[in-house]
């Protein structure tokens, strides 16, 4: 039977809708009801074949995924001076690859006879689609359900079984409202239970504060992407962050992602002596964002590198571990497209995946260790955790490093500012945003905002900070917890209903 092309565009839409509502206050809460409406418009096709299913769940993430994923249009477009029919194709065709997952994961509802636990085995569909999603093709796991849920019921789980259970339970709480038509009162029930454990669960706390506050200046530049291809404009912008970081001391000083975007060999004679020197008498940390060189196996390769100055000690570095597709390294037979975007150093080395944390130096008090990010890492909550959990020292303080100059005046640094709450919740660790752009803010162990500055304007943050030490339970068990229930469920599920 075919797809009527009414029940496509009405997906479409509600993909769109869903992709929208993520943006508001309490999207989160929001979201779950009208994610109950795609059920319904599923389930309207029952019995259908596993190929209709899959088209039509393909329309809907397609909506989704175009209204959240826009912002590529800009730095293909505008930034990077990509045909404007390329660069519309480009963003249809990333839509379309990561719809795939959540289209995947709706094949649960025609695939498993329904029943009682039909929403079960869609959300553990649901999550080990999003799990498949982070790590096929090196992973791009953006605009899950888990961020939104930092403004939903579901977050206080994220400390005990990570963003993918709060993904677990809005999906299973949305089968359950549509199910209000036939249970209403059991569904109710069980609706109000979730929820319920959910906020009792916001009561425990596995972090606390260690030493004294530390001062804290995020700079933040504002300069537009187009001129860091412009080698005066490079020269300002340089001598605006090495004056900015030299105008007064603090405990640490951030700069953002390639704030010094010339290779560390181009960049100006004696600027590495000159901050070193004001680190040294000021007993001031620098975390400086700039581009770095590395061996490689045709000779030196580009990273995206962070690299910490501290009083009388070594500099520390950590490259990028989890590049961009396209944006920071280019995949095998797309030479093609990325000549199309005309923007140089687009092929970085990759950074281990064990990097140590960077610390910060403090005269007669114990260091603090900072776990370093740079931009789109910040989207995986298990490689950071990781590292957090397999450090030899305590990690005490998050730290991302961006610039979403590239997207302009979009969604992208809420998108990114949500996924930065997340990573603090699930760890239980304060954080600090250092962008070009914005949004740079300090974050709570729980995530919420506690001072941000105010996107596209040029000045410092300037606070104090208290460090935390502990582990939660998330950072200890990682994504195992969720990911073993949810294949046991779909195992139960195929067994039950004899589907291999």
């Amino acid at each position: 039977m075919s797809v009527k092309i009414f029940s496509v565009f009405i997906l479409f839409a509600l993909g769109a809708a869903l992709a929208a509502i993520a943006e508001l206050p309490y999207g989160g809460w929001i979201q779950i009801p009208v994610l109950s409406l795609l059920w319904w418009r599923l389930d309207s096709q029952y019995p259908a074949s596993l190929k209709k299913q899959f088209a039509l769940g393909l329309s809907f993430g397609i909506g989704y995924f175009i209204v959240g994923l826009w912002w590529l249009y800009i730095s293909l477009h505008d930034v990077g001076g990509m045909n404007a029919l390329l660069a519309c194709m480009g963003v249809f065709l990333l839509s379309a690859y990561v719809a795939i997952y959540f289209s995947l994961a709706t094949l649960a509802i025609p695939l498993f006879k329904k029943n009682r636990l039909s929403g079960l085995l869609l959300a553990s569909s649901w999550v080990l689609a999003e799990f498949l999603r982070g790590y096929i093709f090196t992973g791009f796991p953006w605009m899950g359900f888990a961020e939104t849920q930092f403004n939903g019921p579901f977050a206080p789980i994220a400390p005990f079984f990570g963003g993918l259970a709060c993904t677990f339970l809005a999906v299973w709480a949305s089968w359950e409202i549509y199910q209000l038509r036939k249970h209403v009162v059991f569904s109710l029930f069980l609706i109000a239970i979730a929820i319920t454990a959910s906020q009792l669960a916001g009561l425990f706390t596995f972090t606390k504060p260690t030493g004294e506050p530390i001062s804290v200046r995020l700079i933040q530049g504002n300069f537009e992407q187009s001129l860091k291809f412009n080698p005066q404009a490079i020269g300002r912008q340089i001598d605006f962050y090495a004056g900015e970081i030299t105008k007064e001391a603090a405990n640490l000083i951030i700069i953002p992602e390639t704030a010094f975007p010339w290779p560390l060999p181009n960049l100006p004679i004696g600027l590495f002596d000159y901050l070193q020197n004001f680190s040294n008498k000021s007993s001031s940390n620098l975390l400086l964002g700039l581009i770095g060189e590395v061996p490689g196996e045709a000779g030196m390769q580009y990273s995206n590198r962070a690299t910490g100055l501290s009083p009388d000690a070594a500099p520390y570095q950590y490259d990028k571990a989890h590049l961009v597709p396209f944006g920071e390294f280019i995949p095998p037979g797309f030479q093609w497209f990325v000549k199309a975007f005309h923007v140089p150093m687009s092929d970085f080395a990759r950074g281990r995946l064990d990097q140590a944390p960077f610390t910060i130096v403090r005269k007669d008090q114990d260091d603090i260790h900072a776990a370093i990010t740079i931009c789109y890492e910040d989207v995986f909550g298990g490689e950071l955790t990781s590292r957090i959990q397999h450090s030899d020292k305590s990690v005490n303080l998050l730290i991302n490093m961006t610039n979403l100059a590239w997207f302009g005046e979009s969604q992208a640094s809420s998108q990114q500012l949500r996924l930065s709450q997340l990573r603090s919740l699930e760890t239980g660790l304060p954080a600090l945003r250092a962008t070009n752009t914005g949004i740079t803010s300090v974050l709570g162990p729980n995530g919420q905002v506690l001072k941000a500055l105010p996107e596209f304007t040029q000045a410092t943050l300037t606070t104090q900070v208290q460090a935390y030490s502990g582990k939660t339970p998330y950072v200890i068990w990682g994504n195992l917890p969720i990911l073993g229930i949810s294949c046991l469920l779909l195992l139960w599920g195929l067994i039950r209903y004899r589907r291999f």
